[in-house]
């Protein structure tokens, strides 16, 4: 069973912990709120919601539903928004999924059912009680802290994927046959992941500074616009480091291609001598062959081999000079003629 924290919230008061939902309700009078927040919550408590605070129940399927993008729906009694918290650390991208659910004198928070190790707990009491003056406006103020905390934490998040890419280019600039491509790889998801969560916020908080949302009041647009100008900016950098990830990945395809060319060159230049030399033996073979039968001894008599052998062997050195500087020639003749 999840966790789950109740706080009563008054104009000139702090966050009273409250011991149960019904304690919350009961303790809520004339300018005041309510904040529920649920930590990995069963169906069953959501579902505690619909009577009391008129949740949609739909909107409650959505809290369960693993493939949900951040969006926000309105309904009469509440608007329902959903988006997403990243964490970043030893080249692995943590990801978890917050709900809200504003209404007028409330407002529910639901996380925890993902990765929790985005750390997104640990520090948000201590963020809500540093701007508890602001909180006390109303549950649409303190949805602004929540989401302010949020989005500050997608920025350590890209800083980190930076510094990575950063690394992963120093690597392979240093020895690009030993970088794994797949590090790139693992890099162009997690930036992938950014930004189809930054791409679905932006538009989640331009409905909401378009006053689309009855329960956001007009003094705590301007506190969501700045929200705004953060998301547009992250988007920038998610995007900006994606095409760095993309030149990455084509300067070690361009490197590695290099490389096979250059050892292709030398296998070239390998098989070009070992022709050369095979060139000027065949004509020597032969006569080899016709001296290896004692032709030139049938020929000038056996009585004269001391004479016809050494002549042999000075036409044989004669026949490969003339072999080899001809060869040369009509190699560098090749080499000089326009492609």
């Amino acid at each position: 069973m999840g966790e789950a924290r109740f706080f009563h919230i008054a104009p000139d008061g702090g966050l009273e912990p409250q011991s149960s939902l019904e304690a919350a309700l009961g303790a809520l009078g004339a300018g005041e709120y309510i904040w529920l927040d649920y930590i990995d919550p069963t169906r069953a408590q959501l579902d505690a919601l619909v009577g009391p605070l008129g949740i949609n129940p739909l909107s409650i399927e959505d809290c369960f539903d693993d493939q949900q993008v951040p969006k926000i729906d309105l309904f009469p009694n509440n608007a329902f928004v959903l988006v997403n918290c990243y964490g970043y650390g030893e080249r692995l991208l943590a990801t978890d999924e917050l709900d809200f659910f504003l209404g007028k004198n409330f407002l529910v928070s639901v996380s925890g059912r993902g990765n929790t190790e985005c750390g997104f707990h640990e520090r948000l009491d201590e963020r809500v009680r540093q701007d508890l003056d602001t909180a006390r406006k109303g549950p649409d103020f303190l949805l602004h802290t929540i989401l302010d905390f949020v989005v500050d934490g997608k920025f350590g998040a890209i800083e980190a994927l930076e510094d990575d890419i950063n690394a992963a280019e120093e690597a392979m600039l240093a020895d690009a046959p030993a970088f794994h491509l797949q590090d790139l790889m693992h890099l162009r998801r997690a930036l992938l992941a950014l930004r189809k969560s930054l791409y679905h916020e932006r538009e989640v908080l331009t409905r909401i500074c378009r006053r689309d949302c009855l329960f956001v009041s007009e003094a705590a647009i301007y506190h969501f616009r700045d929200i705004y100008d953060h998301l547009a900016k992250f988007f920038e950098l998610v995007e900006m480091n994606r095409d760095i990830v993309t030149s990455l990945t084509e300067m070690y395809l361009s490197l590695i291609n290099n490389q096979m060319a250059q050892v292709a060159n030398r296998t070239n230049h390998t098989v070009r001598r070992l022709t050369l030399i095979t060139t000027i033996f065949m004509p020597l073979t032969l006569l080899a062959g016709v001296g290896g039968m004692s032709e030139w001894s049938m020929m000038t008599g056996p009585a004269n081999w001391r004479t016809a052998y050494p002549a042999f062997l000075a036409g044989m050195v004669v026949i490969g000079i003339i072999s080899y500087f001809l060869l040369r020639r009509i190699e560098a003749r090749g080499e000089d003629r326009p492609e």
